[in-house]
């Protein structure tokens, strides 16, 4: 499974961005996909999940009310819409997704078995 995440940028406070994580090699549909974020000189961090048909997403606290996570099986794509940025979610944003159809989505990074190589989100002050 390979995974390609898509649509960070510099953006202003306040501004808005939607990242993308699509994937290849097999269908996307079944399974759940998480977001996580790394900024510099931290450690990557759980931002959101979503389960296999959209109907379930779970959110760290730090981006609960601005951040939303949807998908469209039919395209093989997950998205995160970024709203209300602040200079704090400057990060690199990863997505990454797990082995078995049909799961809850996670928090522990640990729980995923594929990742996308990453997308800078840089907001500025």
């Amino acid at each position: 499974v390979q995974l390609q995440a898509s649509g960070g940028g510099l953006v202003q406070t306040g501004g808005s961005l939607r990242l993308s994580c699509a994937a290849s090699g097999r269908t996307f549909s079944s399974y759940a996909v998480g977001w996580f974020r790394q900024a510099p000189g931290k450690e990557r961090e759980f931002v959101a999940a979503i389960n296999w048909n959209g109907g379930w997403t779970y959110y760290s606290d730090s981006v609960k009310g601005r951040f939303a996570c949807s998908r469209d099986n039919a395209k093989n794509t997950v998205y995160l819409q970024m709203n209300s940025l602040k200079p704090e979610d400057t990060a690199v944003y990863y997505c990454a997704t797990v082995n078995y159809a049909y799961t809850d989505p996670y928090r522990a990074q640990s729980l995923y078995d594929y990742w996308g190589q990453g997308t800078q989100v840089t907001v500025s002050s």
